[in-house]
């Protein structure tokens, strides 16, 4: 279909940009012009992405209009107090015991001084640039995609300028409710002053998109005119990377991406430890992987335990072969927050999971949007932090089936979780 209506994404993260942030758009603008739509992409001249994945260029057009501007961003002075403040640039904090001083005023700052985050200061400069761009080049539409938050402030300057063009702001993630939100340390203005800019997003934009049904019905009673469009997978690298897959000799339960102290699933490695020491067989025959960026506290602890001698810690790899592994695995490992908070998120590699037709374990609140998800794919299991018996039957009921190889699980309903048929939904919003 040759695209008759014009689209900005404004948004922070873009390939060689790694992890789960920068997909969803990515996609979106890989299929948009098969509805009717011409994207161009405002990006950031030279950002501090958290992760690099070059295998991502494969899915950016050669004939996409790519615009960018320069960015000044502070967490090079962060990073002098500490090694470890380069987590925030991925919202990742030390909690509890494992917060220095350091770490204490890095987040204080953080949250009291640059509001609504630290990529604040690319919103002057990008409404400038922007507003010159809007008025010398016709759009129907611009998105702002956050987090980083402050991409929707660079959207309230422009609609107040272009009331026109509709706008379309992106939550990725909620801003006020996500619950690292709650370690931000914020004093009582700097709360207020989030909860207004938010506010004043959610009442301005002309739609407001959400990645999951929770998040979009708190934001519909906020006063946005908010729907869910989840995240998803990409059927034409699921089919190339099950070609890939092979059968592993041992039963792999796999951890894929960045999992930091606040979603830690310490129930599990305390189940684990205990089939380790029950079940022989299980002993010999289990092993647990992780790909991605595993927070150091996390391995420490587990480091601490008979586990630690069935750890295959792979490291960071690139979207395709992260993906080969997830294929390769028995058992797929997905956690969220334990906070009631957080019910409404949807971590964006379970769509990938799903497409692999693996089982899923869970953790998260004990009734989630995940949980649903599992449910009516018939997917796998979600657990609260304390279904510890609970777990260790599901975890041995996965082993003996593996063992047999016969499996009475069935993935059903899940395409239309496919990145096309989710970029179709998106266009019908349009």
């Amino acid at each position: 279909m040759k695209p008759t209506k014009k689209i900005l994404i404004i948004t922070y993260y873009w390939p060689p940009a790694g992890g789960p942030g920068v997909q969803r758009w990515l996609k979106f603008v890989k299929y948009l012009p098969d509805f009717g739509w011409k994207p161009t992409v405002f990006i950031p001249e030279n950002p501090s992405y958290p992760i690099v994945d070059e295998t991502l260029q494969k899915d950016v057009s050669d004939d996409l209009d790519i615009i960018k501007t320069k960015i000044w961003e502070p967490y090079q002075l962060a990073e002098i107090f500490g090694k470890d403040n380069k987590k925030f640039k991925a919202g990742q904090f030390d909690v509890g015991n494992n917060q220095s001083w350091k770490s204490k005023l890095t987040i204080w700052v953080r949250g009291n001084f640059f509001i609504p985050d630290a990529r604040v200061f690319w919103v002057k400069p990008s409404v400038e640039y922007l507003k010159k761009y809007l008025k010398e080049n016709q759009f129907d539409s611009f998105v702002t995609t956050g987090p980083p938050h402050s991409m929707h402030l660079i959207g309230l300057e422009l609609k107040k300028e272009f009331p026109n063009i509709e706008w379309i702001a992106d939550f990725r993630d909620p801003w006020t409710e996500i619950s690292y939100y709650k370690h931000l340390k914020l004093t009582k203005s700097a709360d207020q002053k989030h909860r207004n800019l938010e506010q004043k997003v959610f009442e301005t934009a002309d739609i407001t998109l959400a990645t999951s049904f929770s998040d979009a019905e708190n934001f519909r009673k906020k006063g946005a005119n908010a729907f869910c469009i989840t995240n998803g997978f990409d059927k034409v690298e699921v089919k190339v990377e099950q070609k890939i897959a092979q059968k592993s000799s041992k039963f792999t339960l796999s951890y894929i991406g960045v999992l930091e102290q606040l979603r830690n699933p310490e129930i599990l490695w305390k189940v684990l430890n205990e089939l380790i020491s029950e079940k022989e067989d299980f002993k010999n025959d289990f092993q647990l992987k992780f790909v991605g960026r595993i927070d150091d506290k996390i391995l420490n602890e587990i480091e601490q335990t008979a586990l630690k001698n069935l750890v295959n810690n792979v490291g960071y790899l690139s979207h395709s072969e992260a993906n080969v592994e997830m294929a390769n695995s028995d058992l797929l490992l997905i956690t969220n927050f334990p906070d009631d908070r957080s019910k409404g998120i949807i971590p964006g590699k379970i769509f990938e999971y799903l497409a692999t037709g693996k089982q899923i374990v869970s953790f998260g609140p004990k009734e989630s949007d995940v949980k649903k998800i599992l449910e009516e794919t018939n997917a796998g299991k979600h657990f609260s932090y304390d279904d510890e018996s609970e777990l260790k039957v599901f975890l041995l009921q996965k082993f003996e089936e593996w063992k047999s190889g016969i499996s009475n699980s069935q993935t059903q309903n899940i395409e239309q979780f496919s990145r096309k048929n989710l970029t179709k939904k998106l266009t019908e919003l349009l």
